[in-house]
């Protein structure tokens, strides 16, 4: 009589489980490893879908394809990552994709296969193999393996392998391989392997690989490998590889290894190929092999060149002198007679 009572009761059971089963098994697939409930494609899924409209739930993705809504996980996806999210990416706490178009928030940190294109805030850090654009803010860093487009943060360091342009504020660095554009802020250093075009601001260095159009202050040093048109302010020293047009202002020293053109002004000593304009430097001044035009003021000038304007200072000499030299001793190597003279040379 126990064993009849138990068959009656356990039976029931099975076959309602097996019909449970049955129901959801257009549901639930082995391929995809995930529950969706649609109406007319658009719904809930939870687990690894390959293509949703609407609100995907996963705890890591290996097999999405495309998700038009929300996407959310709990860690990023599987290497290589794939997919692509039209909407929002959420992570608690991180999450990834190959694509993200729209919004993507993580506790730790939000990343890319390759693109991100919209708004990204990562607790950690925002990431993207090829190319960032938009709003990207970083809690350590925001980077790219190509290009950096848009107003970025980040609490210690923003860079981009390629291009970095747009408003960019980091509390250590910020650079790139390539070119640097826009306005760029970080507490130690600013630099580009490229050029620099636009205001670049630094508490220790500032700096391009290239050429510097635009302003460039820094609480040590600026510099450029190139040409620099436009403004640098540094508190130690400025220099470039070329010429420089315009301004340089530094508590030390600045040099040009071409021709330094406009108002350059410096704590000791100014040196460079050639200059053209209002040079002032208290202790030392000196052109190589080029020319001197405009006026230069300083303790010692040597013009191992030719001097066209006019130098004042302590002891002036000229290789080749066809301007004013004014100051205690005046030195004109060209000269067949009175080569040194005080007070005036000509």
């Amino acid at each position: 009589m126990h064993d009849i009572i138990e068959f009656n009761v356990i039976e029931p059971m099975r076959t309602l489980l097996l019909a449970f089963l049955l129901l959801l098994s257009p549901l639930v697939t082995e391929a995809r490893q995930s529950l969706d409930l649609m109406v007319d494609g658009v719904g809930l899924s939870i687990g690894d879908s390959e293509e949703v409209t609407g609100l995907r739930l996963n705890f890591r993705d290996r097999n999405m394809r495309m998700v038009r809504g929300v996407n959310a996980t709990i860690w990023t996806a599987h290497e290589p990552m794939r997919g692509t999210v039209n909407g929002v990416a959420l992570g608690l706490p991180a999450t990834s994709a190959e694509y993200i178009n729209g919004y993507g928030w993580g506790f730790f940190g939000v990343g890319a296969e390759r693109d991100i294109t919209g708004v990204a805030f990562g607790g950690l850090g925002v990431g993207a193999g090829r190319n960032l654009t938009g709003v990207m803010s970083g809690g350590l860093g925001v980077g790219a393996g190509g290009d950096v487009r848009g107003l970025v943060t980040a609490g210690i360091g923003a860079g981009a392998g390629g291009e970095l342009s747009g408003l960019v504020l980091a509390g250590i660095g910020a650079g790139a391989g390539g070119n640097v554009s826009g306005l760029v802020l970080a507490g130690v250093g600013v630099g580009s392997g490229g050029d620099f075009d636009g205001l670049g601001i630094a508490g220790i260095g500032a700096g391009a690989g290239g050429d510097v159009l635009g302003v460039l202050v820094s609480g040590i040093g600026t510099g450029a490998g190139g040409d620099v048109t436009g403004i640098m302010l540094s508190g130690l020293a400025a220099g470039a590889g070329g010429d420089i047009k315009g301004i340089t202002l530094s508590g030390f020293a600045s040099g040009s290894g071409g021709t330094m053109t406009g108002l350059h002004v410096a704590g000791f000593a100014i040196g460079a190929e050639s200059a053209n304009g209002l040079i002032v430097a208290p202790g030392y001044f000196r052109i190589e092999e080029g020319f001197q035009k405009g006026l230069a003021a300083s303790a010692v000038s040597i013009v191992r060149g030719e001097q066209r304007g006019l130098t004042i200072g302590l002891y002036n000499y000229a290789r080749d002198l066809r301007g004013v030299q004014i100051g205690l001793i005046n030195h004109a190597a060209n000269k067949k007679r009175f080569k040194v003279l005080p007070l005036i040379n000509f």
